[in-house]
């Protein structure tokens, strides 16, 4: 008879309730809260696996103007946000084409385009009058799988970022683009910009870096909660992963 015994399984590592994180990597408790004028409605794949890196929970959970819904697609801009909205054309979505600030040679970090993806005329008129800004939280092609199935964004004001600095994520996530950030660097630039308030931009940069910093910590002690790496499934031709 054996005298070996099989190793218990790990008890699972609990989440914070509000960012959803690991709660070695939780940095709640030291978010300021900011009041935003503008509304912010941040849409999630519902396949971005992200925990540990992920922003899009920490960056609403600033904001008393701040909401979160995870899900393919809404009826309305009225029905994502949970509330009536007059004119759709008074927010603004983070555009995904092909358009690039650099190659437009944009001016200013936020850039209002056309539908033909151009650069608008009036962008001081056009982004004054926003009411509130739509961002999709995902890897790139989740990100636009959530805006070809929601046909409503094409009522809402088409932005493009022109970022002063690369992301902040470094060597820790690879973006597909210079111009991409995280989810809560855009929410910082938009409303910073959009506001006029460099202490926003401030404030979730903050939090950022120290979440940062508290994943880099973590990482050595616990590698299970390093974000899974994404495979290519050959039989499909799509990349995928496995949750976390």
């Amino acid at each position: 008879m054996s005298n070996l015994t099989a190793a218990a399984p790990a008890d699972p590592i609990p989440e914070c309730p509000h960012c959803q994180k690991p709660m070695p990597l939780c940095i709640c408790d030291s978010v300021t809260p900011v009041e935003n004028r503008l509304g912010l409605l941040i849409l999630q794949h519902p396949q971005e696996q992200d925990r540990a890196l992920g922003t899009a929970r920490l960056t609403a959970k600033h904001f008393p103007k701040a909401v979160v819904r995870v899900g393919l697609s809404w009826p309305s801009l009225s029905k994502a946000l949970g509330q009536p909205v007059e004119n759709a054309a008074r927010w603004a979505v983070l555009y995904l084409g092909s358009a690039r600030a650099a190659d437009l040679e944009a001016e200013g970090e936020i850039v209002a385009l056309t539908r033909k993806g151009e650069i608008a005329e009036n962008q001081r008129a056009i982004l004054g009058k926003l009411g509130g800004i739509v961002l999709l939280d995902g890897t790139w092609s989740q990100a636009k799988a959530l805006w070809w199935r929601n046909p409503w964004m094409l009522k809402c004001q088409r932005v493009i970022l022109n970022p002063s600095r690369p992301s902040r994520y470094g060597r820790l996530r690879k973006e597909p683009r210079k111009d991409g950030l995280s989810t809560i660097e855009a929410a910082a630039t938009m409303l910073s910009g959009l506001e006029r308030r460099p202490d926003i931009a401030e404030t979730l940069h903050a939090s950022f870096e120290r979440m940062l910093t508290r994943y880099r910590e973590v990482q050595a002690e616990m590698p299970e909660l390093a974000p899974k790496p994404v495979v290519k499934d050959r039989r499909r031709g799509v990349r995928r992963g496995k949750r976390a």
